[in-house]
């Protein structure tokens, strides 16, 4: 096999539209453009939106609210789910991540004081609570911000 010997799928090509070549044709006189008008005549684009002077879609729905993109979002996360570590574990995001307390989708995680902490953890997270670090600091753990 080679590349003289490859043959297009029947209908993969399609001919132009040959337009202006006379009556016979049936795309002569005006080639399918119609009689007049901003599109018969040459050099006519056609403006994104553009309805003929009406006002557009776009224009004529309200405007609301506003969508920050460099927003940073943390995944909330209580203390009583820290309860499945082991004693003396160091807890990081890659270890959360692990063990599917949070997604990637999240830029980082944030521990709330929801629940009781009987462990001594080390926390390297993105955020904490006053009640939380209070609570992690009660069980003889510590918190560092990353």
């Amino acid at each position: 096999m080679d590349l003289s010997s490859l043959k297009n799928t029947p209908g993969a090509r399609k001919s132009p539209k040959r337009v202006g070549r006379g009556q016979g044709s049936g795309m002569g006189k005006t080639s399918t453009r119609g009689h007049k008008g901003q599109q018969a005549r040459k050099g006519h684009k056609g403006k994104l939106g553009f309805e003929g002077g009406q006002m557009p879609l776009i224009r004529r729905l309200p405007k609301r609210g506003f969508k920050n993109h460099n927003r940073v979002e943390y995944f909330a996360l209580n203390v009583k789910e820290l309860e499945r570590f082991a004693d003396g574990t160091e807890v990081n995001l890659e270890v959360l991540r692990a063990e599917g307390l949070f997604s990637s989708k999240y830029d980082g995680v944030k521990i709330l004081g929801e629940g009781d902490l009987t462990k001594k953890l080390s926390l390297k997270v993105n955020g904490v609570s006053a009640s939380a670090k209070a609570k992690i600091e009660a069980a003889g753990g510590s918190v560092e911000l990353v």
